[in-house]
């Protein structure tokens, strides 16, 4: 047990301070602050002492120096079992301090809303980060509280051991102390890579708050925890049981797919991360009903995101299928109503989402792999015609559809569309033919094709052999857009124009793994 006689308590965030300062006057703790903090709890009726003069040291340099003083580290630094340290404390006229209760300046905050580099700056706390570090290292003898959700539990401990703590609950703060000047000091690090445009530093640092344990990982032997770069995710669950791994990796492949159609219109399904079923079109639930039928087989049990806000309509459609997720850019009141009828069919809500070009980080084995996230969305001008044959207007536009949806889609990737909707998708096989007889067998199987209809297909990387164009053409498409670069290149664009088939270069690889 380590007795708190004498606390010192600094503080950016003063919410709920009041519980924590009655709980200390009960147990006879003798209180050191400063500034704002020193302020606020003279304010609340608490005796203080103020940190300039305990140490007999003014603050200065307009603040930046306050808790900067051998009188403060000392006394959180000393080994109480250490006779030496002892000595040196006396002859100094140095105490001991049992408790550091601190939270830093609100650099993540600040961040986000400023672009001043000044003031950001001058938001870097020091003498925060210092006493934690302190205090955290010497965790035998101090107790440290880093964030107000602690302050229940600390009044718990002291309650329960009459103004003491145990070494088992003073380790365990310490370690979340450590990963708190981790997490500050990795936002810093990481501010000053982005104004320098270092984009791969020499230590790569990252931050991440934990978000919520996972029932399990992929699969139950495998445990599992969701962590976000933000304080909180930006989607929000509305109903249904606790969403698992799978769950949350199949919702972000639905997102970055939905979230790239344009506003307001295009509907999504997807199943193992991969699209089954993909439609632009300004009809809501048409726009459901076509995605459905690029695959309805695959889309049972799948993840359905809409890139607008779900009604009454649609939900009364959604509710025919067995969906384990559904996703919409908001709900009205009736919608959510149906939907909620299936009490494990959860509902997120992905209206405060936006996307941003962040880095993608796959980690294996004892190594970190880190690129820049695949963002671009082509236009019609993004590409060249190298066929005899022209495309119209509509097929660009399906050209540009498919190529865009390819780009989600499991490398070796093929999309074939019509009508900017998804008919036939081959995803993730070795081989590229493969893929093109896969996304062709789910046409021919779920969807009604006419001879006279032109439909579009896309790759997402070049035809190492004409087999697989081969193989499109003569099930009836009509249109190919590949990124090229195959030493074959000429032999496809000869078979293109002895089929008359249009065929497109894209300039850009997409591959998805």
């Amino acid at each position: 047990m380590s007795k708190i006689k004498k606390a010192l308590i600094s503080l950016s965030d003063k919410k709920n301070l009041k519980p924590v300062l009655k709980i200390l006057k009960k147990y006879n703790v003798q209180l050191i602050s400063s500034g704002g903090t020193y302020k606020e709890i003279k304010k609340l009726g608490f005796k203080c002492l103020e940190v300039s003069k305990y140490t007999g040291s003014p603050e200065i340099l307009n603040g930046r120096v306050k808790t900067l003083h051998p009188k403060i580290h000392a006394g959180i630094l000393s080994k109480r079992n250490s006779k030496s340290n002892k000595k040196d404390l006396k002859k100094q006229n140095y105490e001991e301090i049992d408790l550091v209760i601190v939270n830093f300046y609100p650099f993540e905050e600040i961040i986000k809303k400023n672009n001043n580099h000044k003031k950001i700056i001058e938001n870097i706390d020091v003498g925060g980060p210092t006493m934690v570090r302190a205090a955290a290292k010497n965790y035998n003898d101090v107790t440290v509280i880093t964030s107000p959700y602690q302050y229940k539990n600390l009044i718990s401990e002291m309650n329960k051991n009459k103004g003491s703590t145990t070494i088992e609950y003073r380790q365990k703060l310490s370690e979340e102390a450590f990963c708190e000047t981790g997490y500050y000091d990795s936002l810093i690090a990481n501010y000053f890579a982005k104004v320098s445009g270092n984009k791969f530093q020499k230590k790569k640092l990252f931050h991440a708050n934990l978000i919520e344990k996972l029932r399990y990982g992929e699969n139950p032997h495998q445990e599992s925890a969701i962590y976000s770069s933000q304080k909180f995710l930006s989607i929000k669950q509305l109903n249904g049981k606790q969403l698992s791994y799978n769950n949350y990796n199949d919702i972000f492949s639905a997102l970055l797919i939905s979230k790239s159609f344009p506003k307001n219109i295009g509907t999504v399904i997807v199943k193992h991360a991969n699209p089954c079923g993909a439609s632009i079109n300004y009809n809501k639930i048409k726009s459901f009903k076509l995605a459905l039928s690029c695959d309805p087989i695959s889309a049972f049990g799948g993840i359905l995101s809409c890139n607008f806000k779900i009604k009454k309509e649609l939900a009364l459609e959604l509710n025919k299928i067995f969906l384990e997720v559904v996703i919409g850019n908001g709900f009205d009141k009736d919608a959510i109503k149906i939907l909620s009828k299936k009490k494990n069919l959860r509902i997120i809500d992905s209206s405060n989402l936006q996307l941003k070009n962040i880095q993608n980080i796959h980690s294996n084995l004892d190594s970190i792999l880190v690129q820049a996230s695949d963002t671009k969305l082509f236009k019609a001008s993004d590409f060249k015609v190298v066929s005899k044959k022209k495309p119209n207007s509509e097929i660009i536009k399906n050209l540009v559809f498919a190529f865009n949806i390819c780009r989600f889609v499991k490398s070796n990737a093929i999309v074939i569309a019509k009508n900017e909707t998804t008919i036939g998708i081959g995803s993730g096989q070795p081989s590229r033919l493969d893929s093109c007889e896969i996304a062709v067998n789910k046409m021919k199987k779920f969807n009604k094709i006419e001879n006279n209809e032109k439909i579009v297909a896309a790759s997402d990387a070049f035809f190492p052999f004409v087999d697989g164009v081969e193989k499109l053409v003569q099930s009836g498409v009509s249109a190919i857009i590949q990124p090229s670069g195959s030493i074959r290149d000429k032999e496809i664009i000869k078979f293109a124009n002895q089929t008359k088939t249009i065929l497109v270069f894209s300039k850009t690889r997409h591959f998805k793994h």
